[in-house]
């Protein structure tokens, strides 16, 4: 394709882009539009976003190489985006436009999420451009390069949603936001890539181990909690975003427990291995509900506690559960998965069935000793290599990227559904 082919069909968007922003600005704010001004920014929307869709259907590698100096630079998911809005004006929100967006509640968003999420789908469905993005979020962070010398003369870092300690050998990895029951937000996808890069980072560890800590709450207190999934309050807010959450969570800490990290310094992996992986062990203790449970499905091992239960309530919160309905039918089979992602259906750990979901299930004053039997049981050089490949047949990246594509954008609709703003604004009066 040619320069003057990219930049005509580039202007085109750009004139087409600037007219629906017009319109747009001429009706009053989302929250407070009549339902005919609601049909007329939907018929609005519906226009130019099928013109940003047709636009990347054809240029999605001209527009990624000219956003990457032709695959030269990885940037990441948030400058991704930014880079897109700077350079193809009207195909991604400017950062002005997603600071305003962001500093409203759900329900009074223009929902220009949607329009980031048309543009991350065509560039991870390319076959050229996906992959190399996938491998801008293996990278490890700059936070945690920053901590690294820290991390390794220390062996903690503690920061407001994780405790990161490492003993004997392991990465122990504690979700520490005992007020909320480890419910996740922005902060802890931070603090958790942060502390999953330092364990994949420092040589001296051989396993890792996620747990959640004892909590503050008040129905809980004194209890270890493993995690409440995500912060529905925030939603509401309009505190969890597609770029900073949901796909950062997904292709960033999630993606390196499984995948490993990809790590380009000097004498990192060298010809031997492309990435850095780790074995890995999660304990559950009381509950592991929807992002909680999504995690668990990356692990090598898991331990539940006897009076502990996993749940994906992704019908009643009316978003998609992560990557776990590509995952979850390898675990329990196409029938388990549609039962606990379309109706709900609660796992509980002393049930037959919990058992294509949990390595073990063992009485709660027993967990700490199960746990260092697993950490002991994973710590060899030969279980490295074969969770390596066992990985690689079960989960070729190829196919997680196909997934994500479609993941990107229908996510993003998503959050912006009105059902899942009435559900989560219910829940924020509730909490409040």
């Amino acid at each position: 394709m040619s320069v003057s082919e990219l930049e005509y069909a580039g202007a085109a968007l750009a004139e087409a882009a600037a007219r629906a922003e017009k319109r747009i600005g001429a009706l009053p704010e989302p929250a407070s539009r009549s339902p005919e001004q609601r049909a007329v920014a939907d018929a609005v929307h519906e226009g130019v976003r099928a013109l940003r869709a047709g636009f990347m259907d054809e240029h999605a590698d001209a527009v990624y190489d000219r956003l990457t100096e032709h695959r030269s630079r990885y940037l990441r998911l948030a400058e991704l985006v930014q880079a897109a809005a700077d350079a193809f004006p009207g195909l991604c929100p400017t950062v002005a436009q997603m600071d305003d967006e962001l500093s409203r509640p759900q329900a009074a968003k223009e929902g220009r999420e949607i329009d980031q999420g048309i543009f991350l789908r065509a560039v991870l469905r390319s076959s050229v451009s996906g992959p190399h993005l996938m491998d801008a979020m293996l990278r490890p962070t700059d936070r945690a390069l920053s901590l690294l010398p820290e991390f390794t003369r220390t062996g903690v870092v503690e920061m407001e949603a994780v405790r990161l300690e490492r003993r004997d050998g392991v990465a122990r990895l504690t979700m520490c936001r005992d007020d909320c029951l480890n419910a996740e937000d922005e902060r802890q996808v931070d603090d958790m890539e942060t502390a999953v890069d330092l364990a994949l980072l420092d040589p001296s560890v051989r396993v890792g181990l996620l747990r959640g800590g004892v909590m503050s709450h008040p129905r809980y207190r004194g209890r270890r909690v493993f995690s409440a999934g995500i912060n529905l309050k925030r939603i509401s807010s309009g505190g969890i975003s597609l770029v900073g959450f949901l796909l950062r969570r997904e292709l960033g800490y999630i993606h390196k427990i499984f995948r490993g990290l990809l790590d380009d310094r000097p004498g990192a992996g060298g010809w031997r291995a492309r990435l850095t992986d780790k074995p890995w062990v999660a304990a559950v203790d009381t509950f592991a509900i929807g992002g909680g449970m999504q995690l668990l499905l990356v692990f090598d091992h898991v331990i539940a506690a006897s009076d502990s239960y996993l749940s994906l309530p992704a019908a009643e919160e009316g978003i998609v559960p992560g990557m776990a309905n590509f995952r979850l039918t390898r675990f329990g089979g196409p029938r388990l998965a549609r039962q606990i992602v379309l109706r709900g259906r609660r796992v509980r750990a002393a049930e037959p069935d919990a058992a294509t979901l949990v390595d073990e299930v063992v009485e709660p004053e027993a967990m700490d000793a199960a746990i260092e039997r697993a950490l002991a049981a994973l710590d060899s050089d030969a279980v490295l290599a074969n969770r390596r490949m066992l990985n690689l047949a079960d989960e070729p990246v190829d196919a997680l990227r196909a997934y994500a594509a479609e993941f990107a954008l229908q996510q993003a609709l998503r959050i912006h559904g009105e059902d899942v703003i009435d559900k989560v604004g219910r829940f924020g009066a509730r909490s409040s």
